[in-house]
């Protein structure tokens, strides 16, 4: 499987199943196979007979082997990569489709590395406490198809890690990439361990109301993840929901426009826009305005937009059509408003490929949609302020709070700053970067629960407190 074509033969479906299409060209790439409520109770039941031994395991033989699948996610890393384009269609290069299928292997071998030991949380003279983390059984993963293998690895690394078997249901757009690095690690997993079963929503619908479950994982959107809790309740699972955010930007006075252009780039553009965490609308303090949106479309001119195999592309198609027509529609609808589109908009419509170039928009009220929706897509609405108490409230106005981003040549103004944006996650000069050891997760409307590093491991574990 170490070459693209094994890779999708062992992943495809022979004959029947749904269509994938390339979203660089709607070219059939080839089909998920379809699985069904039948396929769900026997992957739970395998997965069920599986966990005890892999939990009694222990620590050190559960690393080895997902190191081992690091390994193995490395020797087909290059036939992962072109999967993901093709499929998703990011690019290979950049922040891409290469940068995934690395993060893949590099959260798998942290998942493995991370120590989570005991916790002596009670020692004098009335007695002794100590605060230990079990598995927590049997885990079900609903993912996203923006950075499918990846956010895979964010659910099951963790998951396996703490002694649980895992059964994951990846998007309907992008399930063949997901059965792709399922196939790759297990490789060298035991049987049962991770099962990966591409169907449509019906499918998740039926994991998350599953009583077999003991644990929910899920990525995408705010409107899913609560349908999620509230098929879920009955049977009290944990959740873990890492879903929509609408990230602020806030650039205070004295910052360096030149110097932060290709960072605030990037951490609007980075996969298209297609990111839960990326920034979605910059307010600048108005004497830097100018300067920053010049800076950034001078930045959007040279990034090239292409199909995702292309070595020269930097940006990628989005994913499906729905998503395109949400950033169309909200774009054209600011425009109507009276907002200046400085680059970008304009798409060729009747074009094949989801193809909507990187597009800056100034002049928009802080009440305009594009300001307001999370657009999803590669169209950044740059907002000038003059008061920092209002723009700090009107960051926090919304009912979601994934991550934030603060930036300025003042370090210390800067953390002030940050302190009081409601986010997750506020990061100073520089956007949505993530780190293996550093938690993640959101507030608000962008969920709860934390993945990576210790506090993710214990998101996949029962606590148990030995008293004495």
């Amino acid at each position: 499987m170490e070459n693209y074509e094994n890779l999708l033969a062992a992943v495809a479906a022979p004959e029947g199943g749904r269509p994938v299409t390339d979203p660089a060209t709607g070219e059939e790439i080839g089909r998920a196979p379809e699985r069904g409520t039948d396929d769900l109770e026997r992957a739970v039941a395998a997965a069920r007979k599986a966990q005890p031994t892999w939990e009694a395991l222990g620590h050190q033989e559960r690393s080895r082997l997902l190191n081992a699948a690091a390994d193995a996610v490395d020797r087909s890393a290059e036939a992962l990569a072109h999967l993901i384009s093709r499929e998703q269609g990011k690019p290979l290069n950049g922040p891409g489709s290469r940068f995934e299928a690395g993060g893949v292997a590099a959260w798998l071998r942290t998942a493995a590395a991370t120590p989570l030991e005991p916790e002596r949380v009670l020692d004098d003279g009335s007695g002794q406490a100590t605060l230990r983390y079990r598995a927590v059984g049997l885990v079900g993963a609903i993912g996203p198809w923006n950075w499918p293998a990846l956010i895979a690895s964010w659910q099951f690394g963790p998951a396996l890690r703490m002694g649980n078997t895992v059964v994951m249901k990846p998007s309907e757009d992008t399930p063949l990439s997901v059965l792709a690095l399922a196939a790759i690690v297990n490789q060298v997993l035991p049987e049962g361990v991770l099962t990966v079963l591409s169907g449509d929503g019906g499918l998740g619908a039926a994991l998350a109301a599953h009583p077999a479950f003991d644990k929910i994982m899920f990525t995408g959107s705010t409107r899913t993840g609560k349908a999620i809790a509230a098929a879920s309740a009955d049977n009290l699972p944990r959740l873990t929901l890492e879903l929509g955010g609408n990230d602020p930007g806030i650039v205070l006075p004295g910052a360096d426009p030149a110097a932060i252009a290709e960072d605030l780039f990037w951490g609007a553009f980075i996969n298209t826009g297609q990111t839960c965490a990326a920034l979605k609308r910059l307010y600048v303090h108005h004497t830097l305005h100018d300067d920053v949106v010049e800076a950034l479309a001078e930045v959007a001119a040279r990034m090239p937009m292409g199909p995702g195999v292309s070595e020269e592309s930097m940006l990628g198609p989005l994913t499906n059509a729905a998503q395109f027509r949400i950033v169309d529609g909200l774009v054209e609808q600011a425009r109507a408003a009276g907002g200046r589109v400085v680059t970008g908009g304009d798409p060729d419509r009747g074009a094949p490929g989801h193809f909507y170039p990187a597009t800056l928009v100034t002049g928009l009220p802080a009440d305009a949609p594009l300001v307001v929706e999370e657009q999803f897509g590669p169209a950044l609405p740059i907002l000038a302020y003059t008061d920092l108490d209002a723009v700090v409230d009107q960051a926090n106005a919304l009912d979601v709070g994934l991550g934030a981003s603060v930036w300025s040549s003042d370090a210390e103004h800067a953390e002030e700053v940050a302190a009081r944006i409601e986010a997750g996650t506020v990061w100073i000069n520089k956007h949505g970067t993530l780190h293996p050891m550093v938690p993640f997760g959101g507030v608000k409307g962008s969920g709860y629960g934390l993945e990576f590093g210790v506090e993710g491991l214990k998101a996949v574990g029962v606590p148990q407190v030995i008293a004495a």
